[in-house]
C-alpha cells in the first residue's frame, strides 16, 4: 500500500471531516487489516476492517481509488468474521458487535461497464435508535489520500429523485463513477424509523456518497427505533466503473446514461400491471363533453377550464387537450363533437396587433396579468398547431403561420436564453430567473427548435432550421442545469435528434444526450413505499419542474408523447443505454398514470383541500390530480387537471392497435415501429426495444365474439405461451427487440 509524502500528510490545509481525517490517517499509517481480496476488471477490490468501520476500496494501479464504508460502528469494539456466499455473491462478510450483528454482501458484476454491489443490513440486539453516520464515499488519489484526489461531482441526488451521484476523479485519472442507493430496498429502513432520503446521495468532495437519513437529534427526537432480532437493509450501494474522465458535456452526458442504463437491471422494479387506457379515454372524452365543471363558453365558444370547474381558459390548456383529442379521433376512427367545439374559438387567443397567440383570452379577469407570459408557455401551444397543422389542419395551419414571426422576434431578442416569465407587449422582464445562479428557462430553447423543425418540414424554408440549430447551440454548456421544465427538457431531446436526422451532423445526436441527461436526473428510479405512496406507482416518474416537489401527468405524458417521436427518429445510431432508459420510462408511464385518477386510489390519499383558485378534486370526474408525491404527501394538493385529460388519449392512441378484420385489439407497452398484413389472419409488427428486455403484449377482445386461437411467433420461429389468459384478455411476454408475428 503506497504511503503519502510527508509533506501532504502534515501540512495539507483543506477543510476535513472527522470522518475523512479519520481514514485518511489509517491509510497513511496502514492500520487497516484486510479481511479479503477480489477483482473486477483491472479494479483491485479490499474489504479492510478500521477502528469504526468495515470498508470496501477499489484501486487501479498508478490511478488512484476510492474508499466505500460498507458498515459504521461508533462502539468500539466489533468481530468481523467470513460466511458462506450466497448464489451470486463473491464474498459475505458478518460483523458482530454491542449493536447487533451487520451483514455486508459483495458482487461483482462483470461487462462492458463493471458494477461493484455493496449490501448492508443490520439485525440489531436490541431496539435500536439510529443516529448520525457519516458519508460512505471518499475517492483517493495514488498514495490512497482522499485530500490529494481531485474531480468533479456532475450530479448529485435531487430531492427525493434516484439517489445516485455521478462524479470524475481526474487527478488522478481514475475514471467515471455512478454511485446509486437501491432506494427501493430500503423502504423498510425508511418505515421503521420515520426517515425519507431528501438529498442523501451527494456531498462535499471529498465526502459524498450517501447520508443514511437518521431521524432529527435537536430537542426531544423521535424514538423509532429498528426492530431487535429483525434484519433491515441499511444500505444497497452499486457503483459502476467508466474508464474515462475527460472530455466535454456531451460525453459527460454519453457515460452517465451509459452508467445510468447499466443500473437500471440491476435495481428492484414493482411489476407493471395492465390498464385499459381506451375506456379511460372514453369516459374522460364523455366528461370533458358532459360536464359543467370541465368547459366554459366566452365569445360564443366553448373553452377548457385548467381545473375542475376553475381558473381561466388559456391557450396552452385549450390546444394540449385538442391535439390530444385528435389523435384519438384518429384512432378510433370516431369524431367527437367537442373537438370541433374546441377549435372553433382558438382564433379569440391570436392578437393581430401583436401577432401572436396570448395565453388568456382578452376578457381575463383583472386578478390576473393577461400581457405576462411564461417563456414555455409562447412555444408549446405553437408546437400543438404545428402537431395539427402536419396532420392537415387547415386552420390550425393559418394559426401557425400568423404566429411563428412573433415566436423568432422573441428569441432573438432574449438572444435564445429566455426568462421566467416577461411582458408579452414589449419583452420587458417579470422575472428573469429562478435561483440565485440567475438561470431562467433554460430548456425552452429546446421546445422553440422542435417548433421550428415543424415550421421547416410544412415549409421546407431554410431560416427555420438555421433558428433551431442557433436554439440548440446557445443552450451548450447547462450540463445538468439544463432541465427546467421535464416536458420541454423532453421536446428538446426530440428536436436534437431530429436535427441531426436532417443535417447529418453528429453533435447534435450527442447534444440529445445531453437534454436526457438532465431529464434523467430528475426522474425517481426507485419505488417509494412511504406514507400514501404505497398506494400508487412512482417508480421512473419525473418531477414536474427541475425543483417540484412532486411527479405531474401533464409533464408524464407530454415526455411520452416526445420520447415516442425520439425513439421512431432513432435508428440503430443512438446508444442502447438511451433506448433502454426511453423505453422503460414510457412503459412505466403506462402504469404510474394510471393512479393520478382519483377513482384508482383511496379516498383518504386526496387532499381535502386544492391550492387556491385551482378548484375541487371531484372523484366521479375521469380527470386526473395534478400531483403525486415520492415523500408520500397526499396527492391533488395542487388540483384536479383538466388538461391532464390528454394522457388517456395520447396513452390509448399509441400503445393500442386496432386490428381490421380481427374480433380483438392489440396492446403492447413497445411502441410498434413498423407492420404489415401477410394475410387476412395474420399480423406481423417490429418493436422497438432493447435486446433482453421483454414486452408485455395483450390480446384485447373488442366485441362479443370470443378470442380466436392464436399463435404467436418470433422471427427465429419460436412459440410464445401465454402468460396469462382471461376471456377478454390474454397477454404474452415477447422478446422486446424482436419482429413478432400472430397468426389467428
Amino acid at each position: 500500500m503506497a504511503t503519502p509524502t510527508k509533506q501532504t500528510a502534515q501540512h495539507c490545509t483543506t477543510p476535513a471531516s472527522p470522518g475523512v481525517l479519520l481514514l485518511r490517517e489509517e491509510l497513511t499509517k496502514g492500520t487497516l487489516r484486510e479481511l479479503a481480496a477480489l477483482e473486477l476488471g483491472d479494479r483491485k477490490i479490499t474489504l479492510c476492517s478500521g477502528h469504526d468501520a468495515i470498508w470496501v476500496i477499489i484501486r487501479r494501479r498508478d490511478r488512484g481509488g476510492i474508499a466505500m464504508r460498507a458498515a459504521f460502528m461508533p462502539v468500539g469494539h466489533y468481530h468481523a468474521k467470513p460466511v458462506r456466499a450466497k448464489t451470486g455473491e463473491a464474498a459475505r462478510f458478518e460483523i458482530d458487535s454491542a449493536m447487533g450483528l451487520h451483514r455486508i454482501a459483495i458482487c461483482l458484476i462483470e461487462g462492458a461497464i463493471p458494477v461493484l454491489r455493496v449490501r448492508t443490513s443490520i439485525e440489531p440486539a436490541a431496539p435500536l435508535l439510529m443516529s448520525f453516520v457519516p458519508r460512505d464515499l471518499y475517492p483517493l488519489d495514488t498514495h490512497d489520500d482522499p485530500l490529494g484526489a481531485k474531480g468533479t461531482v456532475e450530479a448529485a441526488q435531487r430531492g427525493l429523485n434516484t439517489g445516485a451521484i455521478y462524479f470524475r476523479l481526474q487527478e488522478p485519472d481514475f475514471g467515471s463513477v455512478l454511485y446509486f442507493q437501491d432506494l427501493t430496498r430500503l423502504n423498510p429502513y425508511f418505515l421503521a424509523t420515520g426517515t425519507k432520503p431528501d438529498g442523501a446521495v451527494g456531498g462535499v468532495w471529498p465526502e459524498i456518497g450517501y447520508l443514511l437519513p437518521t431521524p432529527p437529534q435537536q430537542g426531544t427526537p423521535p424514538v423509532e427505533a429498528l426492530p431487535a432480532g429483525e434484519e433491515t437493509i441499511l444500505s444497497d450501494a452499486l457503483i459502476a466503473f467508466h474508464d474515462e474522465a475527460a472530455g466535454d458535456e456531451r460525453d459527460m452526458a454519453r457515460r452517465y446514461l451509459a452508467l445510468l442504463g447499466t443500473m437500471l437491471p440491476l435495481v428492484a422494479q414493482p411489476e407493471l400491471d395492465y390498464h385499459d387506457w381506451v375506456e379511460r379515454a372514453r369516459r374522460s372524452l364523455d366528461d370533458l363533453a358532459q360536464s359543467p365543471k370541465a368547459t366554459v363558453r366566452h365569445y360564443g365558444h366553448r373553452y377548457v377550464h385548467p381545473y375542475t370547474a376553475a381558473e381561466y381558459p388559456d391557450s396552452m390548456v385549450q390546444l394540449t387537450v385538442l391535439a390530444s383529442l385528435r389523435d384519438f379521433e384518429v384512432w378510433s376512427g370516431v369524431k367527437a363533437p367537442i373537438g370541433a367545439d374546441l377549435a372553433a374559438g382558438l382564433g379569440k387567443f391570436y392578437d393581430p396587433r401583436l401577432k401572436t397567440l396570448r395565453r388568456y383570452l382578452p376578457n381575463v379577469g383583472k386578478d390576473k396579468d393577461k400581457n405576462a407570459v411564461d417563456s414555455w408557455y409562447l412555444y408549446h401551444p405553437l408546437s400543438q398547431l404545428g402537431r395539427l397543422a402536419s396532420d392537415g389542419d387547415k386552420q390550425a395551419m393559418r394559426l401557425f403561420e400568423k404566429s411563428i414571426e412573433y415566436g423568432i422576434k422573441a428569441a432573438h431578442h432574449f438572444k435564445y436564453k429566455w426568462p421566467i416569465q416577461y411582458d408579452v407587449r414589449d419583452f420587458r422582464v417579470l422575472q428573469e430567473a429562478r435561483d440565485d445562479e440567475g438561470l431562467g428557462q433554460t430548456d425552452v430553447g429546446g421546445m422553440y427548435a422542435y417548433v421550428m423543425l415543424q415550421a421547416f418540414e410544412l415549409t421546407d424554408d431554410k431560416r427555420y432550421l438555421d433558428e433551431a440549430r442557433a436554439a440548440i447551440d446557445a443552450a451548450e454548456g447547462m450540463r445538468f442545469e439544463l432541465n427546467y421544465q421535464a416536458n420541454l427538457t423532453a421536446w428538446g431531446a426530440a428536436a436534437c435528434l431530429r436535427l441531426w436526422r436532417i443535417t447529418e451532423t453528429e453533435k447534435y445526436l450527442h447534444q440529445s444526450y445531453v437534454y436526457l441527461a438532465s431529464f434523467f436526473h430528475n426522474t425517481a428510479m426507485w419505488e417509494s413505499e412511504i406514507g400514501h405512496a404505497a398506494h400508487y406507482r412512482n417508480f421512473l416518474g419525473v418531477t414536474a419542474l427541475h425543483d417540484a416537489p412532486y411527479m405531474a401527468l401533464y409533464e408524464c405524458f407530454d415526455s411520452f408523447a416526445a420520447f415516442e417521436r425520439y425513439l421512431k427518429d432513432s435508428g440503430p445510431d443512438v446508444d442502447s443505454a438511451v433506448r433502454l432508459l426511453l423505453t422503460e420510462y414510457c412503459r412505466y408511464a403506462l402504469d404510474r398514470a394510471w393512479f393520478y385518477y382519483p377513482d384508482a386510489l383511496p379516498h383518504e390519499v386526496i387532499s381535502p383541500k386544492q391550492r387556491e383558485s385551482n378548484g375541487h378534486v371531484d372523484r366521479e370526474l375521469s380527470f386526473p390530480v395534478e400531483d403525486l408525491y415520492v415523500d408520500g404527501q397526499q396527492a391533488g394538493q395542487v388540483g384536479q387537471e383538466i388538461y391532464g385529460i390528454g394522457a388517456a388519449f395520447v396513452f390509448a392512441s399509441r400503445c393500442f392497435h386496432n386490428v381490421s378484420g380481427a374480433p380483438f385489439r392489440l396492446f403492447c407497452d413497445h411502441f410498434l415501429l413498423s407492420s404489415d398484413r401477410p394475410s387476412g389472419r395474420a399480423l406481423s409488427f417490429q418493436l422497438g426495444g432493447c435486446e433482453g428486455r421483454e414486452a408485455r403484449l395483450s390480446l384485447i377482445r373488442t366485441g362479443r365474439a370470443k378470442l380466436p386461437d392464436v399463435a404467436v411467433t418470433t422471427a427465429g420461429g419460436d412459440r410464445i405461451r401465454p402468460r396469462a389468459a382471461t376471456a377478454d384478455r390474454i397477454e404474452f411476454r415477447v422478446p422486446a427487440e424482436s419482429r413478432i408475428t400472430l397468426i389467428w
